[in-house]
């Protein structure tokens, strides 16, 4: 399973993962994410890729997503090698977006418990609008009861 239907937070996003899910595509693999028009790589590494998030979070002003080159599913499987060139591209995100602060989240295993979506492991780095008048905090989903 590549896809957690359960976890969609907008139709949108739903039809997409059953599009994907059919054809076997893994949206943030290398070939694949570089294919998307709707996921533009801004940055990369030897082990990393950074972009936009397509379906960011109410109340965020950046919602970049980390994901690793490797196929992996929990953090602590990728190799040595990715894993210390995660803090390189958290590094080079930091510095290229000029960030003075922003929340780090990562769900690890299989997604129809961990709230997400894709089984390809990624970071979530988000920076919430804290000059929106109306702010509210951002919240990151971190758990969910399989419904099917």
């Amino acid at each position: 399973m590549l896809y957690y239907l359960g976890n969609a937070r907008t139709d949108e996003q739903r039809r997409q993962m059953i599009d994907l899910d059919s054809r076997g595509v893994c949206l943030f693999c290398p070939d694949n994410l570089a294919a998307d028009p709707d996921q533009r790589v801004l940055l990369a590494t030897e082990h990393w890729n950074v972009t936009e998030n397509e379906f960011p979070y109410a109340g965020t002003r950046v919602h970049l997503l980390l994901v690793p080159k490797q196929h992996v599913t929990d953090l602590l499987d990728l190799d040595e090698s990715a894993r210390a060139d995660m803090w390189v591209a958290l590094d080079a995100v930091r510095r290229e977006f000029g960030l003075t602060f922003y929340g780090l989240g990562a769900r690890n295993g299989d997604c129809r418990y961990t709230g997400g979506t894709i089984a390809h492991v990624h970071l979530h780095l988000i920076v919430g609008d804290v000059d929106d008048p109306d702010h509210q905090p951002v919240r990151l989903k971190l758990s969910s009861r399989p419904s099917d």
